[in-house]
This record gives structure tokens, sequence and C-alpha cells, in this order.
């Protein structure tokens, strides 16, 4: 292969990457606007980032096969072109049911970039030249989380949310040129079809598909009711089923006996953790500014673009350390400033801005490379190498399920702790504590204590969007904590991950 077709085909790659890393960021800053043009409840707005979540998770673990059934080239052009092509779909969805629907499509489609470049720098890139081609990739995939908040902010706010889909269409065209004329490594084996176990992959679908429908719809329905009972019988039943077949067949889907290696298992559970904390405080803090504070998405992005400006400044220092330290300290380390970072966004109130929010997101965006370094070395390194990519694909998913599963928890401890809040806030109200109309921004001086009398409707209509926010700075800093309990469980793992030597 020409060299420079090589290196056109690759940087093209990892365009496709950063295409797909950016889509979440970009998302992320418009979701209240999203919400606002089509009329969703705050509660619900997780799905839209949910959906490309779980159908990365899906697409995650067939992208190897994939690959040797289509070919890197052809499977990379399918996957760049079904996820422009669904962008478009996203940008003119009218109803949000839709958009949920298209965004299952493109989350399914970029889920296969990511592996798929890191892939191609050992299939296509001479082995002299591949630590440059990682660099490259690594910098195309840092860089993404850092200017996409400000990118969907710029965007929504100056055009309308539709562009922030609309972007990818040009991008993809030329990915999909580029990729389709210069790519040139390995031959389609459509055989390789007939490997892919489908039932498990059917199961695993209706299994996350019906968890997500669990943990989102049922606590409005007070977990009762025929919907709630048959949701969590599929669930259940397609959950056994599909854990079933992973262990008895010879090639399953997702290869759930990796899961008896203590260590890769250890590994996978802190990923998961992490990608809670990941994805979880990108959505929780895109709701607290939009919602609560009530900024426009280029506000919202410039204060959420924070956390990717500490994460990529980071990164080097990470790298350097990831060779020079214990891995479980360095893992340890990496846990406790995300932790910390999330415990310190536990107690902001409906007034807290830019400064309030910025030393918790300089410490998670310091300890995202400490989390995700270390922690892959010290659950990847026990693994022949030709086990390594599929053991990847595992462990890297469950980041992904972890941010699906996080964000689904999130929307459920808001919908069922906000109203309460709200309630006990109009009571304290009511009595005149004081503490409660500082929270919620209402002059102290009128509260002394004493029950207050009728209140006229004009009053309440002017105080209850402030009780409201109230309640839900207060369910959301619960989130917060929920999350950094979680990562203060995590360290208690740490210790019990042993380092092996690699297997030849």
């Amino acid at each position: 292969m020409n060299k420079l077709m090589l290196w056109l085909g690759f940087l093209a790659m990892c365009l496709g990457l950063f295409m797909a890393i950016l889509d979440i960021q970009v998302v992320a800053s418009a979701l209240t606007t999203i919400g606002a043009a089509l009329h969703v409840p705050a509660a619900r707005l997780g799905w839209i980032q949910t959906g490309y979540l779980i159908a990365e998770v899906i697409a995650i673990p067939l992208t190897g096969l994939l690959s040797r059934a289509l070919s890197l080239r052809w499977m990379f052009v399918a996957a760049t072109l079904g996820f422009t092509l669904a962008s478009l779909g996203c940008a003119f969805a009218p109803t949000i049911g839709i958009l949920i629907a298209i965004r299952v499509v493109q989350g399914f489609c970029g889920g296969m970039l990511i592996p798929a470049v890191f892939t191609s720098i050992f299939v296509m890139i001479p082995e002299e030249r591949r630590v440059l081609a990682t660099t490259l990739a690594g910098l195309f995939a840092m860089i993404a989380p850092t200017i996409g908040p400000l990118v969907g902010g710029y965007l929504t706010t100056n055009y309308s949310w539709n562009w922030i889909f609309l972007i990818n269409i040009l991008p993809g065209a030329v990915v999909c040129l580029m990729v389709a004329t210069c790519v040139r490594v390995g031959s389609a084996d459509v055989s390789v079809l007939k490997k892919i176990d489908y039932v498990t992959l059917i199961l695993t679908a209706i299994f996350l598909a019906t968890l997500e429908l669990l943990l989102n719809e049922a606590p409005v329905r007070n977990w009762q009711g025929a919907f709630v009972v048959s949701t969590l019988g599929v669930c259940v039943i397609a959950g056994t089923a599909g854990v079933w077949r992973a262990l008895t067949q010879p090639a399953p889907f997702v290869d759930l006996r990796r899961f008896r290696h203590r260590s890769f298992a250890i590994g996978c559970g802190l990923s998961f953790i992490f990608g809670t904390g990941l994805y979880g405080s990108v959505y929780m803090l895109a709701l607290f500014l939009g919602l609560v504070r009530g900024h426009t998405p280029l506000e919202i992005g410039e204060i959420m673009m924070v956390s990717g400006a500490a994460q990529l400044v980071m990164a080097p220092i990470a790298a350097l350390l990831e060779i020079r330290m214990n891995p479980r300290l360095l893992t340890a380390m990496g846990f406790v400033l995300f932790g910390a970072g999330l415990l310190a966004n536990g107690f902001v109130t409906p007034q807290s801005d830019f400064w309030p929010l910025f030393w918790p997101q300089i410490l998670r965006g310091l300890a995202v490379m400490l989390c995700i370094l270390p922690t892959t070395r010290l659950a990847l390194d026990g693994w022949a190498a030709k086990d390594v990519p599929d053991a990847s694909g595992l462990f890297n998913l469950t980041r992904n399920l972890g941010g699906a599963i996080g964000i689904a928890l999130i929307d459920t401890l808001l919908q069922s702790r906000t109203p309460g809040h709200a309630d006990a806030l109009v009571a304290r109200l009511q009595a005149g504590d004081a503490t409660a109309a500082r929270l919620v921004g209402l002059p102290t001086a009128l509260f002394r204590g004493h029950a207050m009398g009728p209140v006229d409707p004009m009053t309440k209509a002017m105080i209850a969007p402030l009780v409201e926010k109230a309640a839900l700075t207060q369910s959301l800093n619960e989130g917060w904590l929920m999350v950094g309990i979680l990562f203060a469980l995590a360290l208690v793992m740490v210790p019990l991950i042993r380092q092996q030597k690699p297997e030849l």
C-alpha cells in the first residue's frame, strides 16, 4: 500500500472515531434545548444518551467479526455511512420516540468506529510507526470531549439543536470516500457471519432494552401494574437465557467465561463504575445548568469544557505515570480524584454557577486517564496475545454499559425523589423556615420562624418554579453523592486485583 494513501486512510478513520466520541458531548450541552423543542420531561431526557450507549454495547463485540466478514475497509465505510445517515435522521426527528430510535442506530454504527481504528493500527501501520499512529488516534479521542460541549453549545445557540447532528454529514461523506479509496487491507469473508451467535445477541438486546425501560418507567408507575410486571418478566427471562447461552455456547456473542479470571472481572467492575461516573456526571451537570441555572447551550458548553480541558492536559502526564508507578496505586489515585469531584458536586445550591462547579470538574478531568490506563493494563495483562482483542472489547463495553445504567438510575432517582423534596420545601416555607427560603432563593426577612398565612395565587405562581428548581437540585445532589459513594466502594476492589505476567 502506498504510504501516503495508507496515512490518508488512517487519518480518515481517526476522523470517524472523532465524530463518534464528539457526538455524545455535543448532545449533552443541547439536552435541555432538545427537551424543550420536543416537549420531553426532564426525567426522560436520559433516553437520548442511553439509547446511544446501549447500542454501542451491542456493537463493540460485533466489530471484530464484521471486520473479518466485510473487511476492515468496507465495515468502516458501512458503519460511517450508517452513522452519517442516522445523524441526518436525528436532525429531522419530529418526536422524541423517533429521535431515540434513530439514536440507537447511530450508536450501533458509532460503536464500531472506535475499536476499528485501534485495530487498524495493528493491521495497517508498520510496527515502527505504531506509536505515532496510536498517539494520533489518542489525540483525536482526547480532543473530541474537550471541544464537544462548546461545539454543541455554539451550534444550538446560534443555529438550532438540529445542527449538532447535521455537522456529521460532510465529515461522514469525506470519511466514507477516503476510507473506500485509501484503505486496502484484508479481504471479505462473509462465511464469518455464520459464526455470530444471533440468539444471544437478540437476548442481550432485549435484556438491556427492558432493563432501561424498567429503570426509566417503573418509578413513574410506582413499580406497579401490568406494564411493570410484564417488562420485569421479559427482562429476567431474556437476561437469564442470555447468560446461560453465553456460558454454554462454544463461540458466544459475549464470552462471560472470561469473568472467571479474578483480575479481569474486577477490572471490568471498575470500568463499569467508571462509566457510571463518566457519563452520569456529564448528564447531571447538563441538567443542572440547563434546567436549574437556565443557561443557554453555549454557556453550558463553556462551563462543561473545563473537565475536557483538564483531561487533555493530564493525558501525557498520566501516560508517563502509567509506565513508572504501580498500576493499583495509580488506579486508586484516579478513583479517589474522580470520586472527590463527584462528592464535591453533591452540595451545590440552585445559585451555584461557574466557580463552585469549576474545581469538581478539574478533579474529574485530571482523574479520567488515571482511571482508564492502569485499569486496562491490570485487566488485560494476564491474557494470551490471541485473546486480548476479545477481552479488550468486553472490558471496554462494560464502561458504556455502566454509563447507560448509571444514567437510567439517575433518572429513576430524579423521578422518585424530586416531588418529595418539593413537598418538603413547601411545608418548610409555610412554617416560616428561613433556611428553606434561602435555598429556594426567596428573601429570608419574610420568614421569621412562624407559620405563614394563606398565599395568594400570584405569589404561588411566582414561588412554584423556584421550589421546583430547588427540589431538582436536591435530587441531583443525591445523584452526585450516590455515584460518588460507588467510587468510594470501588477502592475496596483495587487491592484484590493481582498483577499477572502475560501468557505467551
